[in-house]
């Protein structure tokens, strides 16, 4: 919890300066952010495990940054275009010695330089969208988890990412708010 709490402090004080997340919802961080975030701990293989997991436009770090700290038997590579942004990544991962690689740079230009067991996103792009950036490494790793937070249009997104992609999925109810996690398997183009 600790780390969490200098996670939560250094968000308070960078989003003066930085929009890294919607101000509406700094009064309540802890559920709309922290445990939205921490409910794919659910989705994820048992602890210990040495799965490698990529966080698509982590912009604040979540859920990345939340996982590395509440797993840290995971390899987490947060993944965000954003110098500001990736600088507060950096800065949160040292104060709280997480275990963390940030990448600043696009998810597009990651090529071959990780290969993902997982990959997450919340309120990032579009389910087809998600699926073209994941699809090079699902093409290597086929048994590759995607794991996306999704909003209330997650079944809509589904659909009209199927007409693109073959994939099997989950549709879970969010534990907070009125989303859904969206989990995804055997990605096909």
């Amino acid at each position: 919890m600790e780390k969490l709490r200098i996670y939560h402090d250094l968000l308070l004080k960078w989003q003066k300066a930085v929009n890294l997340v919607s101000p509406g919802t700094l009064e309540d961080a802890w559920g709309r952010h922290f445990a939205d975030s921490a409910q794919i701990l659910d989705f994820l293989p048992p602890a210990p495990t040495k799965a490698v997991l990529a966080d698509l436009g982590s912009g604040a770090g979540f859920p990345g940054l939340v996982l590395a700290l509440l797993r840290p038997d995971l390899e987490v590579h947060l993944i965000e275009s954003d110098e500001r942004k990736g600088q507060f990544l950096k800065t949160v991962s040292r104060e709280t010695r997480a275990c963390t690689l940030v990448h600043t740079q696009r998810i597009e230009a990651m090529g071959a330089d990780i290969s993902p067991d997982i990959a997450t996103a919340r309120a990032l792009a579009p389910l087809e969208t998600l699926l073209g950036y994941c699809a090079p490494w699902a093409e290597k790793k086929p048994d590759m988890a995607m794991i996306f937070l999704k909003g209330r249009t997650a079944a809509e997104e589904i659909a009209m990412a199927r007409k693109s992609w073959h994939f099997d999925h989950r549709l879970v109810e969010s534990a907070h708010g009125d989303g859904y996690v969206v989990v995804v398997r055997n990605l096909r183009g």
